[in-house]
C-alpha cells in the first residue's frame, strides 16, 4: 500500500486542518435540533424503569433509525445487526470514551462509523450513515482478510477531528502510530519511537495513544515489547519532528493524554507523595516545559477527557457522591473548577466515562458540555442511561437515551465488555455506544443528541413532556384509586394539574411524584376521560393523552 514521506504529509496537513477547522466552526451549529430528551438538575431523584426485552425488540429495526418511548422520544439508529455477525455476538465494545468511532461529518450528508467485529466477520468494519435519509450501509471490511489489521479489535483507534476520511491505528505491538484513508485505503507514518533507540532505548512499542485536533501533536503510552512493562509517556510535534518523553516516576503508571490544543499533556500516575493516592496526575506544559502536579486526594482526574487547556474528569475524592469536576490547565498549582455533575447517592452511579469529543476552541469550557453513560444490574437515578450536563456548574442534565444493556446477559462478553463506553462525534450531535440489548449479543447504535436544551441561550418555548401512568387505559375502577403521572421538562416541570372530563382533580401537584388520589362519588359509575397537563416555569404547558377508565358501583358512605 503506498505510504508517504510525514514530512510532506505535515505540510499538507496544515493547510487541510485550517480549512477543516473552518468549517466546523462555520457548519456545528447548523444542524437541525434534534428531538427528544428532557432536562433534569444531577440532584434529582427520579429513577425512570429499564426497558423489559420485548419493548426493546419491538423498538429496533434491522437497521436505521427509530425513536425511544416516552419520556425520551429521541430518535437513535441501529448500526449492527445479526446478519453481521451470522447471528453470533461478533460486535466488540466501541473503544473509550474518549477514542471517536464516528468521522468528521461536517459539510457531508454521509458519516462514516467503524466498528470493531471479530476477525471471523471480518474484523474492522466501515459503515455509512446518511443522515438525510437516516439509512445506514454496510461498507464493508477495512482490511483485507487474513491481514494482520483484519485480527484486531480495533481498540484504542479514532477519527481524526478535522481530516474526514483519516483514522489513526496501530497494529499490536508495534512501534509507528499510522494515518489510514478509509476511502483510498492508504497509510501513512506518523511516528516511530525504533527511530529514537538514543530517547526511548530498543524494543519499544506504543499503546493509548491520542492526537491534538489539529493533528499536530500526538501522545502515547512507551512499553517494553518483551516485558510489556509500562516505561512512561511520549509526546511527539509532527510539525517539527521533535519528540518529548517523561519517564514513569516507578509507581504504578496509568495513562497519558494530549489536550485538543497539543499543548497540554496530562499523565496519570502513582507519584509516590500521598500513601493513600490511587492515580495522582503531572500536567505538562509542552510549550515550556514546566509541570504541575495534582494528587489524587486534591481532585486528580480519574475516568477524563480533554478540551483545549482543560479536563473534563473524575473527581474520586471529592465529598459529593461520583463527582465529575472541570479543572483548567495553566495554573500552579491547579485551580479547582466547577464540579459539573454528581449523582444523588453513591450506588449505583451513573456516569462511568466522560466523553469531550466535540470540543471546541471558540467557546469557553463553562458554556460546553459533555456527555456519558453507564450501566448497572441495581438501577437508580439516570444508572442505565445516556445523558449530557453542561459545564457551567449549574448540575443542569440531559437525559438522551436508555443505554438497553443488562449486565446479567450473557451479550457483549465480561462487565467491562458491556460497559456503554460510548463517545461523542465532533458536532456533539451524535453519541455512538455498544449494547447487548438485555439479550445474547451486542450491536452498535447512535443516539441523535438534543444538544439544544442544554445550549440555547434564548426563551424557553418549549412544553415539558406528560403521560399518565396509572391507572392504564380502559381500567375498571372500584372505589378510591391513584391517579400517577410523570412528567420532564427542558428547565423544570413546575406543577402537573390532573382533570377529570376536562375538569380539575384536586389542586396541581407542584411536586414529584405526581398523584392524586381520586373516589368517585356515588354517582360516578360509567365511563370517564383522566388527563394531566404540565406546567414549566415559562409556562408552557402540555396535556397528556387522555386515559379512559370505567367506574363501576356505589360508594359505601
Amino acid at each position: 500500500m503506498p505510504r508517504h514521506s510525514s514530512v510532506r504529509v505535515a505540510c499538507l496537513l496544515i493547510g487541510l486542518t485550517t480549512l477543516a477547522v473552518s468549517l466546523l466552526s462555520s457548519h456545528i451549529d447548523a444542524q437541525s435540533p434534534a428531538p427528544g430528551g428532557f432536562v433534569e438538575r444531577a440532584t434529582d431523584t427520579d429513577v425512570r424503569p429499564m426497558l423489559t426485552p420485548a419493548q426493546i425488540q419491538s423498538l429496533l429495526p434491522e437497521r436505521g433509525l427509530f425513536t425511544f418511548p416516552s419520556p425520551y422520544l429521541t430518535q437513535a439508529v441501529r448500526i449492527t445487526n445479526a446478519s453481521d455477525c451470522a447471528g453470533a455476538d461478533c460486535v466488540w465494545y466501541v473503544g473509550y470514551s474518549y477514542w471517536r468511532n464516528m468521522n468528521n461529518h461536517v459539510g457531508s450528508d454521509t458519516m462514516y462509523i467503524f466498528v470493531g467485529l471479530d476477525e471471523v466477520h471480518g474484523g474492522p468494519t466501515l459503515f455509512g450513515y446518511n443522515k438525510v435519509t437516516d439509512t445506514v450501509t454496510k461498507m464493508g471490511p477495512l482490511f483485507d482478510a487474513g491481514s494482520q489489521w483484519a485480527a484486531s479489535t480495533g481498540e484504542g483507534w479514532y477519527f481524526s477531528a478535522t481530516l474526514p476520511t483519516t483514522m489513526y491505528v496501530n497494529r499490536p505491538v508495534t512501534s509507528t502510530l499510522e494515518r489510514y484513508d478509509v476511502v483510498t485505503r492508504a497509510f501513512t507514518t506518523v511516528f516511530d519511537v525504533a527511530s529514537r533507540p538514543d530517547l526511548f532505548g530498543p524494543n519499544r512499542y506504543i499503546w493509548q495513544f491520542h492526537s491534538s485536533n489539529d493533528d499536530r501533536v500526538h501522545s502515547a503510552t512507551l512499553r517494553d515489547a518483551a516485558t510489556f512493562a509500562e516505561l512512561g509517556c511520549l509526546a511527539y510535534r509532527e510539525d517539527t519532528q521533535q519528540f518529548f518523553y517523561f519517564p514513569q516516576r516507578g509507581f504504578a503508571y496509568d495513562e497519558c493524554q494530549i489536550d485538543k490544543s497539543g499543548t497540554w499533556l496530562l499523565i496519570k500516575e502513582k507519584l509516590g507523595t500521598d500513601p493513600a493516592s490511587e492515580v495522582d496526575n503531572r500536567i505538562i506544559d509542552l510549550d515550556t516545559g514546566a509541570e504541575t502536579q495534582l494528587l489524587d486526594r486534591d481532585g486528580a482526574g480519574g475516568h477524563s477527557d480533554n478540551g483545549y487547556a482543560y479536563m473534563v474528569a473524575a473527581d474520586n475524592w471529592n465529598s459529593l457522591p461520583n463527582a465529575i469536576r472541570l479543572w483548567h490547565f495553566g495554573s500552579n498549582p491547579i485551580v479547582p473548577g466547577n464540579v459539573v455533575y454528581y449523582d444523588p447517592q453513591w450506588q449505583p452511579g451513573s456516569v462511568n466515562h466522560v466523553s469531550h469529543a466535540s470540543t471546541r476552541s471558540d467557546v469557553a469550557a463553562e458554556q460546553q458540555y459533555a456527555c456519558g453513560s453507564g450501566a448497572n444490574a441495581v438501577n437508580g437515578p439516570r444508572t442505565n442511561e445516556i445523558v449530557c450536563f453542561v459545564l457551567d456548574g449549574s448540575l443542569r442534565t440531559l437525559v438522551v437515551a436508555p443505554v438497553m444493556t443488562d449486565m446479567n446477559e450473557p451479550g457483549g462478553g465480561d462487565s467491562y465488555a458491556k460497559y456503554p463506553k460510548g463517545n461523542l462525534d465532533v458536532t456533539g450531535q451524535y453519541f455512538m455506544w455498544t449494547t447487548n440489548m438485555s439479550g445474547s449479543r451486542q450491536d452498535a447504535f447512535i443516539v441523535k443528541v438534543p444538544s439544544q436544551l442544554l445550549t440555547d441561550g434564548g426563551a424557553d418555548t418549549i412544553a415539558p413532556s406528560v403521560a399518565i401512568t396509572s391507572p392504564a387505559h380502559g381500567s375498571i375502577i372500584v372505589g378510591s384509586t391513584v391517579v400517577t403521572a410523570t412528567a420532564y421538562d427542558n428547565v423544570g416541570v413546575v406543577g402537573v394539574q390532573f382533570k377529570l372530563d376536562g375538569a380539575n382533580l384536586g389542586a396541581e401537584v407542584m411536586n414529584p411524584p405526581y398523584a392524586r388520589t381520586w373516589v368517585p362519588p356515588v354517582t360516578a359509575s360509567g365511563q370517564h376521560v383522566l388527563t394531566a397537563v404540565a406546567r414549566d416555569a415559562a409556562g408552557n404547558t402540555r396535556t397528556s393523552s387522555a386515559v379512559s377508565v370505567i367506574v363501576i358501583g356505589r360508594l359505601a358512605n
